[in-house]
């Protein structure tokens, strides 16, 4: 049996990184866990002598960047600038309908373009596109063509079969579409006023546990032992910033258009189960981002606006901050990415600074065009699903589905994938009609003013 992302030793070696990245002093830690590993060949020993290691770490005193990084909502806000947020905006119900059916839609293909090079270093990617005369990319990619030679060190992702060109019949499931399915379902059952305990209560009942990762996997695995929020993200969990909560960001979005606040403090609430400092953040960003793009059309505003909802010396937005002055600068997509890779590519591929930094790079590099923004993310490497996600929803939101191309829409056939008990071959026509439903009932209670 083969069960990933919770094993104690595994935890602990990720928890080294962790802990450095928030500017603890761990060499001492590391380098005698190191020596330790080094002369025990059984991995019965290994995992216990893990146990001590956890408990040098959790010793340890706080990084200091501790207080420009806090986890508590107050203190997000009293860091950020949360009272800037964009108009209201005159949305019409027919107008308001084909943004958030843009946005499951643009979300659904950026998610699909990105399933089959998931987690696949980005000069690996160019070298498949190019070896088959498909660089740059612009279309859903294919396995027609492309040489054996490229599959010498790296190969497609495990669920790129269903993903492919001549595959494709619907949206394939993907714990990136899962979790939009899942919060509309909790938005449903417990309304504006949900908490914490019941997104994660939610998923207890209704999320297949091999169907979450990294820190909703470690999330999961506390609620078990009934740790509850918000000490299910804090109990050795070592992936609390990395992008999961970044993925959940959308529903919360799309329930409070033209009120990025809203869609902040909606987003805290679902990333305290599994995260702490900025992996909360990068779901309040898109939250705000996705909520903005509902009545603005200028990319670098809507990134702005986002940027308001996230404490301004912490490292994810001087990771945002950093990729808007190279975008300033006289830089090409490639140039800028070769920045961002030099700069933020020491943490892991599935990070949340990192790959917010590749999503604002495509944002921003892609100017409003569709295609040019979830290729971009696609071909920068990292998360790529999770990227090309978040780019098609943001861009789904602020075109609109009637604008976006044939190319990438017709090819989902109206239907999704899934194992969330109620949702498996649904039309994305009923998703957006369900969430439409909630929007009303959500501004009801808003803090907007």
């Amino acid at each position: 049996m083969r069960i990933t992302w919770i094993k104690p030793e595994e935890l602990l070696e990720h928890e080294l990184t962790q802990a450095q990245e928030e500017g603890k002093e761990v060499h001492k830690v590391k380098a005698q866990w190191e020596e330790e590993k080094a002369r025990l060949a059984d991995p019965a020993q290994l995992r216990t002598m893990a146990e001590k290691y956890w408990r040098a770490l959790e010793e340890l005193e706080p990084g200091p960047s501790e207080q420009d990084e806090p986890s508590g909502l107050e203190g997000i806000f009293a860091l950020s600038s949360p009272d800037q947020f964009a108009p209201a905006g005159d949305l019409n119900a027919a107008l308001l309908a084909d943004k958030v059916k843009g946005g499951w839609l643009g979300r659904a293909a950026g998610c699909l373009l990105g399933k089959p090079v998931e987690g696949k270093p980005r000069h690996w990617i160019r070298q498949l596109l190019e070896a088959s005369g498909r660089w740059p990319l612009d279309d859903y990619f294919t396995a027609q063509g492309v040489p054996e030679e490229v599959f010498q060190e790296y190969t497609w992702h495990k669920s790129y079969v269903e993903s492919l060109r001549e595959n494709i019949t619907c949206m394939p499931e993907d714990d990136d579409m899962n979790y939009p399915m899942l919060n509309l379902h909790v938005a449903e059952q417990f309304g504006p006023e949900f908490r914490p305990h019941d997104v994660l209560q939610t998923w207890l009942t209704t999320l297949p546990v091999l169907q979450v990762f990294t820190a909703e996997r470690v999330a999961y695995y506390n609620a078990l032992q009934l740790f509850t929020p918000p000490e299910t993200a804090r109990h050795r969990n070592p992936y609390r910033e990395w992008i999961g909560a970044q993925i959940r960001a959308d529903l919360w979005g799309w329930v409070a258009p033209g009120n990025p606040r809203y869609a902040a403090e909606l987003a805290y609430r679902d990333a305290v189960i599994s995260h702490t400092k900025n992996g909360i953040y990068g779901e309040m960003f898109v939250a705000a981002m996705i909520a903005a793009s509902f009545v603005l059309t200028d990319i670098q505003e809507i990134i702005e606006v986002g940027l308001n909802y996230i404490p301004q010396n912490s490292r994810l937005s001087q990771a945002i901050s950093y990729t808007l002055e190279l975008y300033a600068g006289e830089h090409t997509f490639e140039s800028a990415l070769d920045e961002i890779v030099e700069k933020f590519g020491h943490y892991h591929w599935v990070h949340t600074i990192n790959n917010a930094a590749l999503v604002v790079a495509a944002l921003l590099f892609g100017e409003g065009d569709f295609e040019r923004s979830i290729c971009y993310s696609v071909m920068g490497g990292w998360d790529t699903d999770c990227n090309g996600a978040t780019v098609g929803s943001i861009l789904g939101v602020m075109l609109g589905a009637k604008a976006l191309p044939e190319k990438w829409i017709a090819p989902l056939n109206n239907r999704i994938r899934t194992s969330l008990q109620g949702f498996d071959n649904s039309s994305f026509d009923e998703l957006a009609e369900r969430t439409l439903a909630q929007i009303d009932r959500f501004a009801r209670t808003s803090t907007k003013e």
